[in-house]
């Protein structure tokens, strides 16, 4: 069976380390995206009257960061969800900890454009 795991990681300065434990555990793809939820945002200003027009680079670089990584990945078998999991608190310290992270196990049905260790298609 294959599975999605996706991790929103709070913490941007420990990408590198979670790429690299993830890597060590196995994983073969990592796709990852800038993300901001909700509760980063809440109470805010998105729109800081003090940022002018056009930012100079010490200008966005006093500006804390907001964003999250959210990263995803697809493994197979429940063996390798562990490993990600160990791997994933090995750096981040224990999810269930606030500001540490989301993760989430998705079940998958069928893939398209994935190609497995011997070279086909897995539609299921």
């Amino acid at each position: 069976m294959i599975y999605m795991i996706l991790f929103v990681l709070h913490d941007p300065d420990k990408l590198t380390d979670l790429l690299d434990s993830w890597d060590q555990a196995g994983v073969s793809g990592i796709t990852i995206l800038p993300s901001t939820g909700m509760g980063k945002l809440k109470g805010e200003d998105i729109l800081r009257e003090d940022m002018p027009l056009i930012p100079s680079l010490e200008d966005i670089l006093q500006t804390p960061e907001k964003s999250n990584r959210t990263l995803f990945t697809l493994v197979e078998g429940e063996e390798m969800i562990d490993q990600v999991i160990q791997a994933t608190e090995a750096v981040i310290g224990n999810l269930d900890e606030p500001n540490t992270g989301i993760l989430a196990v998705i079940p998958v049905s069928k893939t398209y454009g994935l190609r497995p260790k011997n070279g086909q298609n897995s539609h299921g």
